[in-house]
């Protein structure tokens, strides 16, 4: 979607919970988060909403652009994790050559890293088909969609909506954060060129960079590919300073505020 495409809809999410964790490189026993959410870990999470199975295609899903905005970082928390202690031969861990670990061997450690009470926007852009069907899944899920990982839910109404201009909501829609007292600087990650949110300027960001965003800061390697692997894509980061007005507390103070500015939409959406 272009800068200037502002009536092409977009699907707006609204990610928070207890947990997430946005994987980018786990590897056997270390198990990595991200600080945002991840391609990979959104495309899972709409593949639940739509009941597709392992192994069944994404490409539809691959196709659509993700942008997010951090309402919260939460704070990074590193969990440890046993498996296969204390069991008979026959109930330890498979081998990669297909083998049973001896007891005496059966304990494996695991490493994993989460965001705690972490709050994401997240914005998809792409084929309204598309689009359409992954709102209808969101509304009524065929299994439970999760942040990152399946152990970790998300709290409150998942979906905001399908709405037009979607970057220009996903800038002004109200925050999931306590107040503040003075103006807030709040990141977005894109796979996508950002500095087209300049177009969505409020009076205080005057003197923001235009050209911020409009390079990739780094690559991720979150891009579903095939057979559960992954390639590198550019990283695109922009910072905006918004008012403080705009953060609507937590828990129902931002669902209040939430349905609120949905409602004063023309033909009054609503958060799901």
């Amino acid at each position: 979607m272009s800068a200037t495409d502002t009536a092409a809809p977009g699907l707006l999410l609204h990610l928070a919970g207890p947990l997430q964790s946005w994987g980018t490189r786990s590897h056997y026993n270390e198990r990595d988060t991200a600080t945002h959410p991840t391609r990979s870990g959104i495309i899972g999470l709409l593949a639940a909403c739509l009941g597709r199975r392992r192994g069944d295609s994404t490409e539809d899903l691959a196709r659509l652009s993700l942008t997010t905005r951090t309402d919260r970082p939460g704070v990074l928390l590193r969990d440890l994790h046993t498996v296969g202690g204390g069991l008979p031969a026959k109930g330890t861990v498979t081998t990669a050559e297909g083998k049973k670990r001896p007891p005496e061997k059966g304990t494996l450690l695991s490493h994993r890293s989460y965001l705690a009470d972490a709050a994401f926007t997240a914005c998809l852009t792409g084929d309204n088909d598309t689009l359409r069907t992954c709102e209808q899944a969101l509304s009524a899920p065929h299994w439970p969609p999760y942040l990152g990982r399946r152990s970790c839910p998300p709290e409150g109404p998942l979906l905001i909506g399908l709405l037009p201009d979607p970057l220009r909501h996903l800038v002004q829609l109200p925050l999931a954060r306590k107040a503040s007292r003075g103006d807030i600087h709040i990141p977005f990650h894109s796979d996508s060129p950002l500095h087209r949110l300049a177009a969505v300027r409020h009076e205080r960001e005057q003197h923001d960079d235009e050209l911020e965003g409009a390079t990739p800061v780094s690559d991720i390697n979150d891009d579903p590919h095939s057979d559960r692997t992954y390639r590198a894509r550019a990283l695109y980061h922009r910072t905006l300073t918004r008012p403080a007005g705009q953060c609507a507390g937590l828990g129902t103070a931002y669902l209040n505020a939430l349905t609120t500015y949905l409602d004063a939409l023309p033909g009054k959406g609503a958060a799901r």
